[in-house]
């Protein structure tokens, strides 16, 4: 196989915006298409993934049947000016392999067009909803 024609080494691939440190495609790109993802943080971060990457329909699937916004509401809140650019994992409970619910606790981070910060911390909240990690809600705490 020539140079031109050799796959990236992993050092080389798009770190995922998730934070993971991981290649981009073997982190959250796999739970964007349509896997399940494993855990109530995997889901966490494949959202954040879908929120840096305008990603609705993820977003929308990912997203608890009683709490999920109408299509335009979310995708007219999705502001284009707004770049997600880091996640942060303070705590989790529960959320599992093995487990019904769970609690993950995050700071996300975004810079606007004028350059300046957005942090949004939240306690958010999973179940399964059919055998998959869906989010809930979210408190913002104190």
């Amino acid at each position: 196989m020539s140079p031109s024609t050799a796959s990236p080494s992993p050092a080389h691939l798009p770190t995922c915006p998730c934070g993971s440190g991981a290649p981009e495609d073997s982190c959250c790109h796999p739970v964007l298409m349509g896997a399940a993802a494993v855990t109530a943080e995997a889901l966490m971060r494949s959202r954040f993934t879908a929120f840096a990457r305008r990603h609705v329909e993820h977003l929308l699937r990912s997203w608890h049947s009683a709490t999920r916004p109408a299509r335009d509401e979310l995708a007219g809140s999705l502001d284009p000016d707004r770049r997600w650019t880091r996640l942060v994992i303070h705590e989790t409970e529960g959320g599992g392999a093995a487990d019904s619910e769970g609690i993950v606790e995050f700071t996300a981070i975004a810079r606007e067009a004028d350059g300046s910060k957005v942090r949004l911390r939240e306690r958010s909240r999973f179940v399964r909803e059919g055998g998959r990690w869906v989010y809930v809600d979210g408190d913002v705490p104190a």
